[in-house]
């Protein structure tokens, strides 16, 4: 913890990985190294960023990489006590957490865009709960049958639904029709 709150000249993200390793490696109390580890991680990060705004999250990132995490905190503290692999691992995380928050944070522009576009259009909650969801990338292919499923409606009324956004150009049908007719947002409505 003196290392840690010394003020001295190494690089704060750098300084955010080495006491990362170390204090989970030294593991100093019964319950809630984890946490505290992570809580120092971020102290160091956010200090390193010069802001009090973060979008991105190192903890949410290493949950996803948790296998890796283990595997490279086992070899770093079974090893010779060359922490190189480990800072490498660190900062790939990092890179990885930074995309992963453009990816989401673009995904949540768009979708406020979209809103504020469509703010004076006439949608009903089952039209909007079914836009969400697609705007939140929605999986597989968007049917009648689908949209009635999900809004706990009547067939009739999701094919109405789905004419009046076709209609107002939010929504557009692909390609293949018939019985397979699915729909698809319209990339223009958003614009």
């Amino acid at each position: 913890m003196n290392w840690f709150n010394q003020n001295n000249k190494i690089d704060l993200v750098l300084k955010a990985s080495i006491a990362h390793l170390w204090f989970v490696t030294i593991h100093p109390f019964d319950d809630g190294n984890g946490r505290i580890t992570r809580a120092l991680t971020d102290m160091l990060l956010a200090q390193a960023d010069k802001s009090n705004q973060r979008f991105y999250s190192m903890s949410a990132q290493i949950r996803i990489e948790r296998k890796q995490y283990y595997d490279i905190l086992e070899k770093t503290q079974k090893g010779d006590l060359n922490i190189t692999n480990w800072i490498q691992w660190f900062l790939q995380c990092l890179i990885n957490a930074l995309n992963s928050t453009e990816e989401v944070l673009v995904k949540v522009l768009s979708k406020g865009n979209f809103w504020q576009i469509h703010s004076k259009t006439i949608i009903n909650e089952r039209q909007k709960k079914l836009i969400n969801k697609l705007l939140d990338s929605f999986d597989g292919k968007l049917t009648s049958s689908k949209w009635a499923k999900i809004a706990k409606c009547s067939k009739d009324t999701a094919i109405r639904d789905i004419n009046d956004l076709i209609e107002k150009e939010i929504l557009r049908k692909e390609e293949a029709g018939g019985r397979s007719t699915n729909y698809k947002l319209n990339r223009n409505a958003s614009r």
